[in-house]
């Protein structure tokens, strides 16, 4: 950059004088020429840096003028039957929402998928870029990529802009030689490998769910259901997760995509009485206790005036 400025950043036309333009003509007074001409500065300065000034992108300037607010839910899990993922699809800018149609699972390729949580930009980008290179491995190498190698490679990808402002938390899903495999990739190259991992604002309330329903042994009906539930949690307790829910089901023939849940027909509706796994009725707590009362009646013997639990007269306390 510094030898651009050298080049064009004070004079652009300097040093023209008695030389021939494209027709072949004599340059004369491009000197003068250049006093009137607007200028283009570059920029000297590290793009890292001059982004950690002005936001709160590394998490250390807490007084930034630029809040780069991110709100996600997605969520994946191993199980006998392969993997499930299950994402929200709403982005966020701040306390505005964006848009509510987001497709945050990437399909890399038949048998891979990624997540996406962060900016935007950069995980569609970077798994877009992921997808060329599996792809490239599979003309080399006559085999397809293993989820390990593909996470590995990502991993190192984002490694390398470490610092300069990347945003992502993904999820690398898919099935290889050794079976279902699940790793978790962020942009500050970390790779984790795991049986249960779910990414954004609203992780905690789909965890909250997952530990309580999860285990190995699942069938593909309860797994489906279990991924359904932890993302209808995070949609309705986060303010940033919501609108509908997409899931996907990992097979050792490939991804399968299974549906689109309106988040607010799984609150009052469910899923639907044909899907397989699901209970029936609504997700919702109004919808669960329909008919239910925590109102204590009082029983025989017991004042109902407002002292509580408090005998009506001596003799029924002996009896």
């Amino acid at each position: 950059m510094n030898s651009i400025l050298s080049r064009f950043g004070n004079d652009p036309l300097a040093g023209l004088d008695g030389q021939e333009d494209f027709d072949g003509a004599t340059v004369k007074g491009a000197s003068s020429m250049s006093d009137s001409l607007p200028r283009f500065d570059l920029p000297s300065t590290n793009p890292a840096q001059f982004l950690s000034q002005y936001t709160d992108v590394d998490s250390t300037n807490s007084s930034a003028r630029i809040k780069l607010q991110h709100g996600t839910t997605t969520l994946a899990f191993r199980f006998k039957g392969g993997i499930i993922v299950a994402v929200d699809s709403r982005a966020t800018a701040g306390s505005y929402i964006a848009s509510g149609t987001v497709k945050k699972v990437i399909e890399i390729n038949p048998y891979l998928l990624g997540t996406m949580a962060g900016g935007a930009a950069d995980c569609q980008y970077w798994e877009t870029y992921l997808g060329i290179q599996c792809r490239l491995h599979e003309l080399r190498n006559k085999e397809r990529i293993s989820v390990a190698a593909a996470s590995k490679y990502l991993s190192n990808l984002v490694y390398s802009y470490k610092g300069m402002g990347l945003s992502m938390g993904t999820m690398i899903c898919g099935w290889d030689k050794t079976g279902p495999a699940l790793f978790y990739v962020d942009s500050d190259g970390t790779r984790l490998k795991g049986d249960v991992f779910s990414v954004g604002s609203g992780s905690t309330f789909a965890y909250g769910v997952l530990d309580q329903g999860y285990k190995w042994d699942l069938e593909d009906a309860e797994a489906q259901e279990l991924g359904r539930r932890s993302i209808y949690a995070a949609t309705h307790r986060d303010a940033y997760s919501g609108n509908s829910v997409n899931l996907y089901h990992v097979r050792e023939n490939g991804w399968e995509f299974i549906a689109n849940y309106d988040a607010a027909k799984l609150h009052y509706d469910g899923p639907g009485d044909n899907v397989a796994g699901a209970p029936g009725g609504g997700y919702g707590w109004d919808v669960r206790t329909k008919g239910l009362s925590s109102t204590l009646e009082a029983q025989p013997g017991q004042d109902q005036g407002g002292e509580g639990g408090q005998p009506t007269s001596t003799t029924a306390a002996s009896t």
